[in-house]
């Protein structure tokens, strides 16, 4: 019998619970719970961690779970770790449904970084209006550069001040537009972006901004993830449920 736990919290996410409800799939969806008002799903949710590849492993058991896709977002590699190590201790399949990572197209000025630490260091000496395309977690990092005024896109308000003396802060929630994203970037004057390689196409949008503007984009590689089967679109994840050909042939690692 199958019973999928789904690791969310990616557009990708939401994406395949729509696939899986429709399917009459047994499933689960599953949050950190970092987000204060996530989106509705069509399955029940799960919001909180699990303690752990332990607990995960121990939740596996303990909720019937046959099968495991983690679509978490890309830089959440602790998840993917935990994910890795759990289903290999209760013995359960595990798909990560992944988005490609961008490439860079004509016109594209992109500096690719590491980690937070080289877009921090690969900031201007001048002072500058650097667009923070990062999320709230990476932020404190550039309190090392409190020359620069910066502008965060966040999806929820801020719980506490920020660590930047010179920042504004926008809330909202994806996916954006090529225009929108140019709009919001005319109106702050932003010399540059900083982004993480996430992928995807609804927060691609402020690359294709900055290459209408000529803008540079400081490009935060992704971290390494564990070897795990991967498969790009819902129709990969639900051949390899169902055993087709096409699941067996997800590509491993990436």
């Amino acid at each position: 019998m199958t019973r999928v736990l789904l690791l969310g919290g990616t557009t990708e996410a939401s994406q395949m619970a729509h696939v899986l409800a429709e399917a009459g799939t047994d499933a689960l969806f599953s949050y950190a719970g970092r987000t204060a008002s996530p989106a509705r799903q069509p399955l029940p949710v799960r919001v909180g961690g699990f303690g752990g590849a332990e607990g995960l492993a121990a939740y596996l058991r303990e909720a019937g779970i046959s099968h495991v896709i983690d679509a978490t977002h890309p830089f959440a590699v602790r998840m993917s770790h935990n994910a890795v190590a759990a289903c290999a201790a209760a013995g359960i399949p595990l798909l990560a449904f992944e988005r490609a990572p961008w490439v860079p197209a004509e016109g594209d000025d992109w500096r690719a970084v590491a980690d937070v630490a080289g877009a921090v260091a690969a900031l201007p000496d001048a002072p500058a209006r650097v667009f923070l395309a990062i999320g709230r977690q990476l932020v404190d990092a550039f309190a090392a550069c409190p020359r620069h005024d910066y502008l965060l896109r966040l999806v929820d308000p801020p719980r506490a001040a920020l660590p930047l003396p010179r920042a504004a802060v926008v809330v909202a929630r994806g996916p954006f537009t090529q225009e929108g994203d140019m709009a919001l970037m005319q109106a702050h004057g932003i010399t540059h972006v900083v982004a993480k390689n996430a992928g995807g196409v609804g927060a691609r949008a402020k690359l294709d901004a900055a290459r209408m503007l000529g803008l540079p984009v400081i490009l935060i590689e992704r971290p390494a993830t564990p070897p795990r089967p991967v498969a790009r679109t819902a129709a990969e994840v639900m051949a390899w449920l169902g055993g087709g050909s096409e699941g067996h042939s997800a590509r491993l690692g990436v």
